[in-house]
């Protein structure tokens, strides 16, 4: 998905922290608050599209999402973590 060379220069746009790809536990608990209609981003829009990979902050606070392929690394794109979990 993200290679190597890339992923060790990506960084988060606020805080530059150091990105790595996010597991698929922390996907599917973010998929599963998307469903339940619980996710915002940082800058106020609902999330509503399930992800299917995204890059995580290494302090595991915030998550931004990968698009067909491409990482969105903008500071509004990001989602805080940890989401609601679905009732």
């Amino acid at each position: 998905m993200i290679s190597k060379d890339l992923l060790a220069i990506l960084v988060c746009p606020e805080s530059r922290t150091p990105l790595d790809v996010a597991d698929d536990d922390t996907i599917a608990m973010v998929n599963q608050a998307i469903r339940s209609g619980k996710v915002t981003n940082k800058g106020g829009e609902s999330v509503t599209e399930p992800l299917a990979a995204g890059l995580i902050r290494r302090d595991r606070k915030v998550l931004y999402p990968i698009i067909d392929r491409i990482p969105i690394l903008l500071a509004d794109a990001g989602i805080a973590l940890p989401v609601a979990p679905a009732p």
